[in-house]
């Protein structure tokens, strides 16, 4: 953030992995949090997610332009409610792809341009949510992940491609962080191990954490 004593700088968590501090301003952050309380409203709104083996995530969930299940997509809100999910919002992807363009330069990870967002997963944290280390593996693109953080800080851990265990590298994010991990790091395990609560800017109106996730699906 601007105001801070020792302004953070944006780095490489990994090849293909670029973490942007601060890139959404203060202004950004409130709309982006106002648009998600919106979503989060029903028909289709913020759900607990069961898992097949019968666990819980901690975290809770809206999607938009398609819906995320364990372990796939669906045009309908096919392990909650069945209302139909949510549109993309066109905005919201232009974002996803001025967040690439930010992170890469004018071109890809792969050397592509900046591809054309059509799904978004809001998951909402308390202070007592995690996220177990996982791939974001059911989309049919290759496609950078863009990862958006709003309200409380949290330690984002970023692993390798081949297992859930170390090597890994934590992160702090904090309100307006993006992250942005294509190319060799698209199919990275990452998770939350950590919020940090109370840590939101004071003037956000937001307790616990809430993160934006944009990819591309590749279904057509």
């Amino acid at each position: 953030m601007t105001d801070e004593l020792f302004p953070r700088e944006r780095g490489e968590v990994a090849p293909g992995a670029v973490h942007v501090p601060g890139w959404l301003g203060p202004d950004r952050q409130r709309e982006l949090l106002a648009a998600c309380r919106a979503w989060a409203r029903p028909p289709a709104g913020l759900r607990t997610v069961h898992l097949p083996g019968g666990g819980t995530m901690t975290a809770r969930q809206v999607c938009l332009g398609r819906h995320w299940y364990p372990y796939g997509y669906a045009r309908t809100v096919v392990d909650g409610d069945g209302a139909p999910v949510k549109p993309m919002p066109a905005w919201l992807a232009e974002l996803g792809r001025a967040a690439v363009r930010d992170a890469y330069g004018d071109r890809g990870a792969d050397g592509g341009a900046a591809p054309a967002y059509d799904i978004a997963l809001v998951n909402y944290y308390d202070a007592d949510a995690r996220m177990g280390m996982h791939r974001d593996s059911d989309e049919k693109s290759d496609a950078p992940v863009v990862s958006l953080s709003i309200g409380d800080a949290c330690v984002f851990r970023f692993g390798s491609t081949e297992t859930r265990s170390r090597p890994y590298t934590d992160v702090e994010l904090r309100s307006g962080d993006l992250v942005v991990f294509g190319g060799p790091s698209r199919l990275a395990y990452h998770g939350v191990p950590r919020i940090h609560a109370g840590t939101a800017p004071p003037g956000l109106g937001l307790t616990g954490r809430l993160n934006v996730t944009l990819r591309v699906s590749g279904l057509g």
